[in-house]
């Protein structure tokens, strides 16, 4: 089956290039018809469900990986590690859904043709591939041939991707910026760059929503940054953006989900977006708070209207815990009850609720603290899971100062407490297999296709043919290329007597029983292109 999926991935991956560069040089190419880069559009129907091209409800559990928006050039632990492999894991661990950060600075640069500003944080003897020669030590890519390359093996893994606006500059605190323009880059800017990045993919299905800006947030302490939520076409107005932005979007691929987040404030009943932050004299609040991006208490009156294209429409909120900050309603003895009254329902909630659209929670996460802030979680956990709410766990990075990742060691071991507490809530069948939002390619190595799901395929327990033993495909994903060679390089420095290894293994590339350094060096030539022959010993 495998062998199938690289096939079509091939084929595929020629008709994509057949449609893109030569529309890049000026070339008119008509579209091709519907095939397998273009089965896989997510849709929202009449009951406020995700669903694929036959109607079937979809579940969209993944998780956030960034990089791209803080100067990385590139994911955040391309520095040390194989990002493929990490891809990997990431499709193993059971994320159907990878949410990327990206800036419109580097999308204007990618669509400008414009050189990287730094060179791309890539260990290039950790990932050959990323380089240009394709060997150890070479020279690194440019960071969107890096970027098309995570695109490549994201869809041979089954995983789909979402990127979202994190700011407007590229830069580490560039989310702090409350607002989707600066005075470096416009409100125009921001349309432009994602309206090229829709046109750019409209023909690729492994990239099936944008999330149109992260985290809009800002109180009326400084009225010009504060993003509101009106019927106005103010240049603050959240609402009106968006609106505007979706637009640009979607006339260039009416498939792609259109993620939209909330504010962090609502003005209180009686009082209008002029009001003041706070009365000092009487300690009066005139606003809702919440998260940044978290308050849609203004979709209530002023919903998103996207036109001909509503059935695209998800929202997306953010929530954390008390070791982000200590909000109100994170007093001694919260429950999952009392923090649907205190703050889901009246902030986001009720959108799903009420039928009004889909949520997607576009951030959750933090430290396993064995207290409140890990009490937080699972609540927010078991109430995605009881409702059905897709979500997008922040974060796979470690360096997430405020909520460490999935991972740690440099990005080179699992946090296997704070895995287990997300697990349950990734979309699995009865028996456990992580299901893909891909109608063909299984999600990951164990993993299934949403064909398979709903087709009600079972796990095959007789009769399995063995896999075929490929010399130096160690991860044995059919591919033999850096990655292996990375683990067999690690592999050789554990091995405690490797001359005495007689059995049938794809470290043995030389086929002479054992598993020694002599097999390292003829994977290396093999993958620099020079005349060397692989073969296993068969025992």
């Amino acid at each position: 089956m495998k062998g199938c999926i690289i096939r079509r991935a091939v084929t595929s991956l020629a008709l994509v290039g057949a449609m893109l560069l030569p529309a890049a040089a000026g070339i008119t190419v008509q579209a091709a018809e519907p095939d397998s880069y273009h089965d896989d559009w997510l849709h929202v129907n009449e009951n406020a469900e995700i669903v694929d091209m036959d109607g079937n409800p979809v579940w969209i559990t993944g998780c956030n990986w960034f990089g791209y928006n803080v100067g990385s050039q590139v994911f955040d632990g391309v520095w040390s590690q194989n990002m493929h492999d990490m891809l990997r894991q990431i499709a193993d661990h059971g994320f159907n859904f990878l949410r990327v950060p990206m800036s419109t600075e580097i999308l204007l640069q990618w669509k400008n043709g414009d050189p990287d500003p730094a060179t791309p944080k890539v260990n290039e003897y950790s990932n050959p591939e990323l380089t240009v020669e394709g060997v150890q030590g070479g020279t690194i890519k440019y960071s969107f041939d890096i970027w098309n390359q995570a695109v490549e093996w994201c869809r041979e893994l089954g995983i789909k991707i979402m990127i979202d606006i994190h700011s407007a500059e590229t830069a580490s605190a560039g989310h702090q910026v409350s607002l989707w323009y600066t005075d470096k880059f416009s409100t125009e800017d921001w349309c432009d760059a994602l309206a090229w990045f829709a046109d750019y993919y409209k023909d690729d299905d492994t990239i099936l929503a944008i999330d149109l800006k992260n985290e809009p947030h800002g109180t009326a302490d400084v009225k010009d940054k504060m993003a509101k939520w009106d019927d106005s076409t103010d240049p603050t107005n959240w609402k009106y953006a968006a609106e505007t932005c979706a637009a640009r979007v979607l006339e260039q691929n009416p498939n792609l989900l259109i993620m939209v987040e909330g504010t962090e404030v609502y003005p209180k009943e009686g009082y209008d977006w002029t009001a003041p932050r706070i009365d000092y004299t009487t300690m009066t609040e005139y606003y809702y708070g919440t998260w940044w991006g978290g308050n849609f208490r203004g979709a209530k009156e002023y919903p998103i209207d996207l036109g001909k294209y509503q059935s695209q429409l998800v929202y997306s909120p953010h929530d954390y815990g008390p070791l982000v900050y200590d909000q109100k309603w994170f007093y001694d003895g919260f429950t999952q009850e009392t923090l649907l009254k205190d703050c889901w329902y009246d902030n986001w909630y009720f959108l799903q609720d009420e039928g009004t659209a889909p949520l997607l929670m576009g951030e959750w996460g933090g430290f396993m603290d064995g207290g409140k802030n890990e009490q937080w979680m699972t609540y927010l956990r078991d109430f995605m899971i009881e409702h059905r709410i897709h979500h997008t766990f922040w974060c796979f990075n470690e360096n997430s100062g405020d909520t460490g990742g999935l991972v740690y060691d440099n990005f080179g071991k699992w946090d296997e407490d704070k895995y287990a507490l997300v697990k349950p809530s990734l979309w699995q069948d009865d028996t456990g297999r992580f299901i893909s939002l891909d109608h063909t390619i299984p999600l990951g190595e164990n993993g299934i296709s949403l064909s398979d799901y709903y087709g009600g395929t079972t796990p095959e327990t007789t009769d399995t043919p063995e896999k075929e033993l490929i010399p130096g495909d160690l991860n044995q994903d059919l591919r033999v290329n850096g990655a292996d060679l990375s683990l067999m390089r690690q592999e050789i420095l554990q091995e405690s007597s490797a001359e005495t290894v007689l059995t049938a293994r794809p470290e043995d590339t030389n086929g002479d029983g054992s598993f020694t350094l002599a097999d390292v060096v003829l994977l290396q030539k093999y993958l620099v292109g020079e005349a060397a022959m692989m073969k296993t010993y068969a025992k």
